[in-house]
């Protein structure tokens, strides 16, 4: 019996010694792959991808003058494939195969578009460098059913004398905005937008501009507090 026992002990000693090494060897985990991550043209099932933005007439020989401005950060920066189809008025994008985020070929998009609505290249190239930049465009009569002389007092009012209203709110809020008739776009973030629309949608109520600027010092010193 005392030697039955000394086998049982010794084969639960060997047990636990191997049961201890296994879970010892388990321990040690080889180190985590690092992948880097996929480009567009590697994806799964993956296309080249195109945009196309077409050019209005008017703005068809700034765009020819500031040609250059506009190609090099979209192709050299971006990664993305620009040319003007001269024949269809369109500026077309596509994907390269060294593209390094599909996300560019939207950006671009919305830089070639927001050119296109009136903003200079310099503001307009904002869009390619922040993610939370976008242009909201809107027109007078979706503030206020204008006609005729109202109309162009309106149009007056959101200038103002020389362009300053419009400076003014373009500073307090931090975006930028082209008044193209009874069009207006603005570029900026969302916060600012609501603040500069706010601003605009008063102008074309008939709010004199002194009245405008004092609301617009109090929401920019709330918002600089929040901040």
């Amino acid at each position: 019996m005392n030697g039955m026992k000394c086998i049982i002990c010794c084969t639960m000693a060997s047990s636990s010694m191997e049961v201890d090494n296994v879970l010892s060897e388990q321990k040690v985990l080889p180190p985590k792959p690092k992948f880097e991550p996929l480009k567009p043209h590697e994806m799964p099932g993956a296309a080249v991808q195109f945009r196309k933005v077409s050019v209005p007439p008017h703005r068809y020989t700034p765009l020819k003058k500031v040609w250059m401005d506009i190609y090099t950060p979209v192709f050299e920066q971006m990664k993305i494939d620009i040319r003007m189809n001269l024949k269809g008025r369109k500026v077309e994008l596509k994907t390269r195969h060294d593209t390094p985020d599909i996300s560019n070929l939207q950006k671009c998009a919305d830089f070639v578009h927001a050119f296109m609505l009136g903003f200079d290249v310099i503001d307009a190239i904002a869009i390619l460098r922040l993610d939370e930049l976008y242009v909201e465009s809107f027109e007078i009569k979706d503030v206020k059913t204008l006609r005729g002389d109202h109309l162009s007092r309106a149009i007056g009012r959101l200038s103002g004398k020389g362009g300053k209203t419009k400076f003014t709110i373009e500073n307090a809020s931090k975006t930028r905005i082209v008044i193209a008739d009874t069009k207006i776009h603005i570029l900026g973030s969302f916060a600012n937008i609501k603040i500069a629309r706010d601003s605009l949608c008063y102008l074309i109520m008939g709010s004199p501009a002194g009245k405008v600027y004092s609301k617009l010092r109090a929401v920019t010193s709330r918002m600089a507090e929040r901040f």
